[in-house]
């Protein structure tokens, strides 16, 4: 399968964005899919992901900004940005997950299949 992320951009401190992940090649169905963003020099982190089955969370530093949501049948994950800060500035990657685990967020570790990441750029 191969994800692409895009609708990044830059947006001023309180608006917002939202990314798209598409899956093309096969179906995502049956995965996880996880949202991590990168700065320069730092490691992937966790921002969020969603279930096969639907259940989702989020990293406690976008909770009550961002959401996400899955269109089964477009094969497709949106990861919902609102409030943007111009802490959120970061590459965002999309990925499918080998392994969803319901106690712990979803660790770079656990990737099945990255998608090319979208830059977003926040203002203050």
């Amino acid at each position: 399968v191969q994800l692409q992320a895009s609708g990044g951009g830059l947006v001023q401190a309180g608006e917002s964005l939202r990314l798209t992940c598409a899956a093309s090649g096969a179906t995502i169905l049956g995965y996880g899919v996880a949202w991590f963003r990168q700065v320069p020099g730092q490691e992937r982190v966790f921002v969020g992901d969603i279930a096969s089955g639907g259940i989702t969370r989020v990293s406690d530093s976008v909770k009550g900004r961002f959401t996400i949501s899955r269109d089964y049948a477009k094969n497709t994950v949106y990861l919902q940005m609102n409030g943007l800060k111009p802490e959120d500035t970061a590459v965002y990657y999309c990925a499918t997950l080998q392994v969803y685990d319901i106690n712990y967020a979803s660790t770079p570790g656990q990737v099945l299949s990255w998608g090319k990441g979208t830059q977003v750029t926040v203002s203050s």
